[in-house]
């Protein structure tokens, strides 16, 4: 997993409520277990529209999402969360979202920042002509007028967006330790050890 420290760029002025995973990615898109190439198929249903958002030369390969309240509900397909990466989007802000999209957002290296419905009103004016710019560290949102708006996040996920640690990430950050608790397993219980592991060790 990328490391995600600061990210400026335009953003998606989308803002609307209630999108539920069905609508990020839908359903005949989970055919595959692939995080790669889910960025065509990511709102879809919307970008059938003319004039969509998503489909405008403007914010083509924004990094980030201005959404609306109650973003990511209904079924907790991590799809969902792929499909905005693959878009290339880094960061979401919306009032609030599904606590299960939001678990999902992370786990892939994504931002959920939650702000009140006046700050998120005030970005999608700002999205639609000038770039934004948020920092994780210092937990906040800026614009080029003056405006910054602080977020809160929780200090674990925090702590593995700027390492760019998974769980994978974070076991290895263990390594020593485990690799030495194996070691003595190996000598104080042998017969717990496969013998293919106790060869090698």
């Amino acid at each position: 997993m990328d490391n995600l420290t600061t990210v400026e760029g335009r953003a998606y002025p989308f803002g609307m409520k209630n999108v539920d995973t069905d609508i990020v990615i839908p359903a005949h898109w989970l055919k595959t277990i692939s995080r790669t190439g889910l960025g065509k198929g990511a709102f879809e249903v919307l970008r059938k529209e003319p004039g969509n958002v998503f489909d405008d030369p403007a914010y083509a390969g924004s990094p980030i999402l201005i959404a609306g309240d109650n973003f990511g509900c209904g079924s907790s397909r991590e799809h969902a969360a792929w499909a905005l990466a693959d878009l290339g989007i880094k960061v979401v802000i919306a009032p609030s979202f599904s606590d299960i999209f939001s678990g999902n957002a992370f786990k892939n290296g994504i931002l959920t920042v939650v702000l009140p419905q006046a700050a998120v009103d005030r970005l999608m004016e700002v999205a639609r002509t000038d770039r934004i710019h948020v920092d994780l560290d210092a937990q906040s949102v800026t614009t080029p007028f003056q405006d910054r708006f602080s977020f809160e996040i929780d200090p674990f996920r925090k702590h593995c967006l700027l390492g760019g640690l998974d769980e994978i990430g974070l076991t290895l950050g263990d390594a020593d330790v485990i690799d030495r608790y194996e070691a003595t397993q190996a000598q104080e219980r042998p017969w717990i050890v496969p013998a293919s592991a106790a060869a090698v060790a």
